[in-house]
């Protein structure tokens, strides 16, 4: 058993050959990559920082000493704090990259889906500030593939930045060919639509007062349409009933024309729409209208997919960050180490949604650190 998952352990190690040790080499006793992969599993199992680490490595020292490089037996938490502070996030996360192309590419396999939505949307953790030494808290931007259930990338804004920023980055970060790109009003930029565009995908961007002449173009040109035959225009109608709660949801998508105030500038543009979301909770209804524009051609089922998609980072990327990795809780507060954590919570949960046993998040990470070979099963996506 040992043997085994030793080999297994050394298909995830591959992964890090190249990542370099920032380290200075006096008094260096463990080796980096022991110490990332020990970081990774462990977070896995439920550690939310590196005291959490070192408790977790303590309590499996006879599995880790035999699956695993470690001369001097397991590292001290003060190594795991040093080590991920010291990694450059940009170079962490490009150990990743041909991890996730493999997760990626299985997971189309197994859904069919040719043209995956990734939506673009940005995050805080709220606690992560340190006000004495001038430190805010972190925000950053990340992609997340919401028919596959992977994170594919992430960069933290700069201090006193934004979105705007960080955006084009992180696309950057991620093969865009043939992928919908959804993107909050906030990112409606002419250069990030030229980017997608240029990365051979489509985009469907939200639209508020940021882009203020093109926002209230559209609404004029849809209201136009709505008191005329809609010969163009197509919908398609949703409802769905939870808890208590009626949600109808109506979308409606049109050619872009070519006289809309601002049409030439946006790269690829070809189409605009609506969703109207009519809400009947306890007697009350609330409704809601999010206009859009996009690249993609008319079809409006796609539309209404790549809508939804960007709805879904919300509840399956950062809802679950929140309640089963606590990340809105870490105290975590030097720069390096809180990105290079919160990219661990992303690719971790990352490698949970691909497992498939059918059990919540929050076991898996609970039989992650009470069984190794269901552990390592999560790392390397098969069954010992």
């Amino acid at each position: 058993m040992a043997d085994i998952q030793r080999i297994s352990l050394d298909e995830v190690v591959l992964h890090f050959a190249e990542l370099e040790d920032p380290r200075s080499t006096i008094n260096l006793r463990h080796p980096l990559i022991s110490v990332v992969v020990i970081a990774l599993m462990a977070v896995l199992a439920g550690a939310s920082g590196p005291t959490a680490i070192a408790k977790w490595a303590v309590l499996k020292e006879e599995f880790l000493l035999n699956a695993m490089n470690l001369p001097n037996g397991i590292p001290r938490k003060d190594v795991f704090r040093r080590v991920l502070m010291a990694l450059r996030p940009g170079a962490f996360q490009a150990c990743f990259v041909n991890w996730l192309k493999s997760l990626r590419a299985t997971a189309a396999a197994a859904t069919g889906v040719e043209q995956p939505v990734l939506a673009v949307d940005g995050k805080t953790a709220r606690r992560s500030h340190d006000r004495k030494n001038g430190l805010g808290a972190l925000h950053s931007v990340s992609v997340w593939a919401s028919e596959f259930g992977l994170s594919l990338g992430q960069v933290a804004c700069a201090e006193k930045s934004n979105e705007i920023t960080a955006i084009p980055e992180l696309l950057r970060l991620v093969d865009l060919k043939g992928a919908i790109i959804t993107i909050d009003a906030m990112g409606t930029q002419k250069a990030i639509a030229a980017q997608i565009i240029e990365g051979e995908a489509d985009y469907v961007l939200a639209l508020k007062g940021n882009q203020e002449t093109l926002h209230q173009a559209v609404i004029d040109h849809i209201d136009e349409q709505l008191e005329g035959d809609l010969a163009q225009a197509r919908e398609h109608v949703t409802i769905e009933k939870d808890h208590g709660r009626e949600e109808m949801r109506t979308y409606l998508q049109l050619p872009a024309p070519k006289s809309l105030p601002g049409f030439t500038p946006w790269k690829g543009l070809k189409t605009i729409g609506v969703v109207t979301s009519r809400c009947l909770r306890d007697g009350n209804e609330t409704i809601e209208i999010r206009y859009y524009i996009s690249s993609l051609a008319m079809g409006v089922k796609r539309f209404a997919r790549a809508v939804r998609g960007h709805w879904g980072i919300e509840n399956t990327c950062h809802w679950v960050l929140d309640v089963t990795c606590r990340e809105d809780e870490s105290r975590i507060r030097e720069k390096a180490l809180r990105e290079n954590f919160a990219w661990l919570n992303r690719f971790t949960l990352s490698l949970l949604k691909q497992h498939p046993v059918r059990d919540s998040l929050a076991m898996k990470r609970r039989s992650c650190g009470w069984n190794e070979n269901f552990l390592l099963e999560v790392l390397i996506g098969a069954t010992l």
